[in-house]
């Protein structure tokens, strides 16, 4: 009996709104509260939320634990008011004076010490609201001059990093956001293969997955549907961005498919193939407005990334995959090239 398809739940954060500024020039938008930014969610039917730990609780480094804990339970109470939860929590470890020279892997033992505490305080806010999975994108995490740190040592610094927080929380899932391009020149951490592997160290590897932003494989010149399918293998695919890149630029977080609407093909059969969100998971859009998006128009490109999914998922779901094995079993791939390309043009 086959299986039916399971439904997809859909997450987006609060910095998917932004104001237009780019390193060359000012916001086009202005800036809006939080609470604006909750109801577009609701607005828009998306079923989660994802936070840095300074969005749930800004300004958190100035504030006591038990404040902390406070305003988290209060954010919780605005979620489920809202009929949202919170789908992922991350440090932001890239603001602070102390983490200029990396965070975990800082060559300052100080600085190393601050972001663990910092990490320990993000699995608290996310205990208060109710979320298990913690996001860690090490961007600092690499050096722009590669004689000043030891790079075996700095893994050996991450594993520390990343035990201690197992510890602190024995109910919580890490989930590694690797991003070879940014922001540092050289990155510990690039892909997701470094991710698995360094999850492979920890003292609790099964509770140490990985999270995929697609346009990033893209700009480290790997295909997203083939990363997709290598973290799937290993059961360690535990939240997705899906966004688009045209080419290897600057970060872009252009609208899902926007640019290869084939390899977003590609990267929603790889989902299906593994029934990717049929365990809870979330699919979410890190994409951004354009700059020249006026305000009225500003949450199309959350709206118009998860239409476009939708669209392939019922492409995906429809693409005849018989026919397909009949013409790889000839090694007809000419053909099956083009059955791919007429199927999305619904010829």
């Amino acid at each position: 009996m086959a299986r039916k398809p399971h439904q997809y739940r859909f997450s987006v954060g609060p910095w998917n709104f932004s104001e237009g500024q780019d390193p060359y020039g000012p916001p086009t938008r202005p800036a809006q509260p939080f609470d604006w930014k909750l109801e577009q969610v609701k607005r828009m039917g998306f079923d989660a939320m994802m936070f840095h730990d300074d969005d749930a609780v800004p300004d958190l480094d100035e504030k006591k634990d038990a404040q902390i804990r406070r305003e988290a339970r209060e954010l919780k109470k605005r979620l489920d008011d809202a009929g949202l939860f919170a789908e992922i929590v991350a440090p932001r470890l890239w603001f602070s004076p102390k983490t200029i020279d990396g965070a975990y892997t800082s060559n300052d033992p100080k600085c190393r010490r601050y972001a663990i505490e910092r990490s320990l305080r993000c699995i608290d806010i996310a205990r208060a609201l109710g979320c298990k999975l913690i996001v860690l994108w090490l961007a600092r995490e690499g050096t722009y001059v590669r004689e000043s740190k030891d790079a075996s040592r700095c893994v050996d610094y991450l594993v520390q990093a990343i035990d201690k927080m197992l510890a602190h929380d024995k109910s919580i899932r890490i989930a590694i956001e690797p991003k070879p391009n940014e922001p540092m020149d050289v990155a510990y951490i690039p892909t997701i293969g470094h991710a698995l592997a360094v999850a492979q160290l920890c003292s609790d590897p099964k509770r140490v997955g990985a999270l995929i932003e697609t346009a990033h494989c893209i700009l480290a010149g790997l295909d997203p549907a083939d990363e997709i399918d290598f973290a799937c293998r290993f059961g360690k695919l535990w939240s997705i961005h899906l966004n688009d890149q045209n080419g290897l630029k600057f970060d872009q977080d252009k609208p899902f498919g926007s640019v290869n609407l084939r390899s977003a093909f590609d990267q929603v059969r790889a989902l299906e193939r593994h029934r990717y969100g049929s365990r809870g998971e979330c699919v979410a859009f890190d994409v951004h407005p354009f700059r020249t998006t006026k305000v009225e128009h500003w949450s199309k490109h959350l709206e118009n990334s998860r239409r476009t999914f939708l669209h392939l998922v019922e492409k995906a779901r429809s693409f005849d995959e018989a026919a397909a094995k009949e013409l790889i079993k000839d090694r007809n791939y000419a053909d099956l090239d083009q059955m791919v390309l007429e199927h999305l043009m619904g010829v």
